[in-house]
């Protein structure tokens, strides 16, 4: 699979709370960081997926939208809407900078935006 087909499928996992299917596109040394300042936010395999799983069960109506997506290489850059989360009706944007080795995911970078 391409960059691009594995971000798509990661989507479409995250959409259907599919952590299983989440998870098999995802590297077991899975880094996750926060772009405003570079901090690492969460590292490896087990923890993301106790994050996810707890997140998916929580949020019933979870969905993301693609506003805009960039594929550059091995990185995918996504910016998304997020509705759901965590039961609330607060709406989440968010750019995404997903790097792919191996066909697995093991860095993503996070941009909030700033309300």
């Amino acid at each position: 699979m391409s960059p691009e087909e594995i971000v798509q499928k990661q989507l479409e996992t995250y959409n259907n709370r599919d952590i299983d299917g989440f998870m098999a596109l995802i590297a077991p040394d899975i880094a996750f960081y926060n772009y405003t300042d570079g901090a690492l936010t969460m590292k490896g395999a087990e923890a993301c997926k106790a994050f996810y799983s707890a997140l998916f069960e929580a949020s019933p109506e979870l969905h993301s939208t693609i506003l805009k997506r960039t594929v550059f290489g091995n990185k995918v850059i996504d910016h998304e809407r997020i509705s759901g989360r965590n039961g609330s009706d607060d709406v989440i944007e968010l750019v995404l900078i997903f790097e792919i080795q191996m066909e697995k995911i093991n860095k993503i970078t996070v941009l909030r935006k700033e309300e």
